[in-house]
């Protein structure tokens, strides 16, 4: 697979190389995630698991992880 060749971070991050942040770039069927710090390895889903992962944090539903 490809990686994409434009990815984006958060303004919150800075503008510095050095800054660790997470970078996200999207295709028309997938969404890229990366740390700048390790651009090499890269997570790639569809847009509908992001979409309920953030409604999940906006609504306070998310799950504690179990021990």
């Amino acid at each position: 697979m490809t990686s994409p060749s434009r990815w984006q971070k958060s303004s919150f991050s800075g503008g510095g190389d050095g800054n660790a942040c997470v970078e996200l770039a999207s295709s028309p069927v997938a969404l890229h995630l990366r740390e700048s710090d390790a651009p090499g390895t890269v997570l790639t889903t569809t847009p509908a698991p992001v979409g309920h992962l953030l409604q999940a944090i906006r609504t306070g539903t998310v799950a504690a992880p179990r021990r």
